[in-house]
């Protein structure tokens, strides 16, 4: 038999890490099962910061913000509670050791894109990276907490239990099918399987950037936690909205690298070359600082707000404009602001460009680029990820509908047979209606650690499930994971890497930031052929990071998929050319 615990959190992002302390913290034996090192996570990766209207005065104004930037499509409940419960997450992190940046007495508040004031708590360019420091050390001085490195979640554990007692006769006209997740499976990093039990699984795994070629997600971000809540009979939603961040570096042959929004909300400007040959003609021929050069963004063509524009609008508007102009990327210029501050304010961008121009030529007259000297090359890439699994306002998932009518996604709690009961999602696996058809920057830190304390408070105070059955998970699956002789027939597989490829490629090409119906059918055959394929290696292989890794990928590229098939309203993040879309 494998471990027990109360609770076993998948992931260590800021979502994992903060409800694994707090449920450590109220006494439950908490399991924290991460794929590979704590750290490895996209909030390790956040530059921007977090959201939050700390003055009350400016409560209305990002609630407002946010639906806005969602395309009407946000639960405004949900919009509501994250917003005003804000100031209290803060302090909690400030109390777990994070160290924002001050101005004197007072945080030093940045701007981004879409908000309509300065309301962005921060560390540098490196927010992501201080919340994780700050969580890693609390959790590895926490009580009642294994830390469990290079373990990788297989699948969830559920256990299928018919009920026909009167009140689902009465509310269905006929039994109905409980779904109770038991805990996981999970590889360890000798190869083994081996079996978590647990009253309650907590998924916190983050996004799937890594569905597509180019993205700014780290390598880990494979869709896991969504795949693993959907083969356990979770509801997912929204799959077709997903956010690629405008501006990521684009440099040949490296890996994208984020330019955080908040180098926009400083005072950068995106310019095409035509742009900036406008505005040395209108500068008489000079490259100087007296004309505004926001005045000749190409922006301004797509939204009065320009270069701060919602990051839906901004994408769509960058891409466009590189298929005008037969161009890899656009520029974001900060010429016009003072060089020591602005390298001062993103020490981690430099440092990346500096690290950079230490492999290669990035200029003519060689060395590496620098902040407020010369022009970045960025492009769109995959970021974020607002659909996911559907959870209440605590975290709790929904499962899919069994019956003649549809799980309903503001479904009560405790209405019989809409959970899978002990299963949760928080952070960017999960779909909470927050984000409608677009994420406002730097809200998905602040809905993680929202969402975090309010599944806390359920879990601590649920014991609805009973004591742990031990043993009785053999009566779940009798022969365990795989039997002895399945395990002895087992191989080992070949390369994965063409697979993986094929699907980043086609999930870049054909269901990217602006679609075609004919094009995301051609799509959704070919993934399933690679479905077919992949778990034919699932059946009669041994798991591997590598395996459990593109099986979860591929069953996340459908979902995405199919969702964007089915949505005909282009909306947000969503645009298909069949569709007209509602005005930038």
């Amino acid at each position: 038999m494998g471990r027990m615990a109360d609770v076993v959190v998948v992931g260590s992002g800021i979502a994992g890490l903060f409800i694994a302390t707090r449920c450590a913290r109220a006494g439950l034996d908490t399991v924290v099962v991460t794929k590979k090192n704590l750290s490895d996570s996209s909030t390790n990766w956040a530059q921007g910061g977090i959201a939050a209207a700390l003055d009350p005065d400016d409560v209305e104004a990002h609630i407002a913000d946010t639906i806005a930037a969602g395309g009407g499509l946000c639960d405004e409940d949900v919009v509501r509670f994250v917003v005003e419960e804000a100031n209290d997450r803060i302090k909690d992190l400030i109390e777990s050791g994070v160290q924002f940046d001050k101005d004197g007495d007072e945080f030093d508040l940045a701007m981004e894109g879409g908000h309509s004031s300065r309301r962005i708590l921060h560390t540098k360019d490196a927010t992501g990276a201080e919340i994780e420091r700050a969580l890693i050390a609390e959790a590895r001085a926490s009580q009642n907490l294994e830390l469990l490195e290079s373990h990788m979640a297989i699948d969830i554990i559920v256990e299928s239990k018919e009920v026909s007692d009167e009140e689902a006769i009465r509310m269905f006209g006929h039994p109905v099918i409980d779904l109770i997740a038991r805990g996981l499976w999970v590889l360890k990093p000798t190869g083994e399987v081996e079996a978590i039990e647990a009253r309650h699984v907590i998924l916190a795994t983050g996004g799937a950037g890594q569905i597509y070629r180019d993205t700014t997600n780290p390598l880990v971000a494979t869709g896991d936690g969504m795949a693993m809540a959907y083969r356990a009979g979770a509801q997912l939603g929204d799959m077709e909205f997903v956010q690629f961040h405008p501006t990521a570096l684009k440099v040949p042959g490296e890996r994208p690298f984020l330019i955080s929004e908040a180098v926009r909300g400083h005072g950068g400007v995106l310019l095409t070359r035509k742009d900036v040959h406008r505005l040395v003609i209108a500068n008489s021929g000079f490259w100087s600082m007296e004309k505004n050069p926001e005045q000749f963004s190409f922006m301004l063509k797509y939204d009065k707000r320009g270069s701060l524009a919602t990051r839906d609008i901004v994408a769509r508007a960058i891409e466009q404009e590189m298929k005008n102009d037969g161009e890899e990327s656009v520029d974001l210029h900060t010429f016009h602001l003072d060089t020591k501050e602005i390298q001062q304010k993103f020490p981690t961008i430099q440092a990346r460009l500096n690290q950079l121009g230490e492999d290669q030529v990035l200029l003519r007259d060689g060395g590496p680029l620098e902040l407020g000297e010369h022009a970045l090359p960025v492009a769109p890439a995959a970021h974020y990820f607002v659909g996911g699994v559907r959870v209440s306002g605590q975290g709790e998932v929904y499962a899919q509908s069994q019956y003649d009518r549809p799980v309903p996604y503001s479904a009560g709690r405790e209405s019989r047979a809409t959970q899978v009961i002990g299963l949760y999602a928080i952070g960017e696996v999960a779909s909470t209606g927050l984000h409608g058809a677009n994420r406002l920057a730097s809200n998905s830190l602040l809905e993680a650690v929202v969402f975090s304390q309010r599944c806390v408070n359920v879990v601590t105070h649920n014991d609805r499930r009973g004591p742990l059955m031990g043993n009785g998970l053999e009566e779940i699956h009798p022969d365990g994971w795989r039997t002895k002789e399945e395990w002895d027939n087992l191989v080992e597989h070949g390369s994965l890497d063409e697979l993986r490829a094929l699907l980043q490629q086609q999930m870049t090409e054909d269901v990217g930031i602006v679609k075609r119906n004919d094009r995301l059918e051609k799509a959704l055959l070919n993934f399933k052929e690679i479905q077919k394929e992949v778990e034919g290696i699932w059946e009669v292989s041994r798991p591997t990071q590598e395996l459990i890794e593109l099986r979860n990928m591929i069953q996340v590229g459908i979902l995405v998929t199919e969702a964007a098939l089915s949505r005909e309203e282009n909306v947000g993040l969503h645009h298909k050319v069949e569709h007209r879309f509602r005005p930038f």
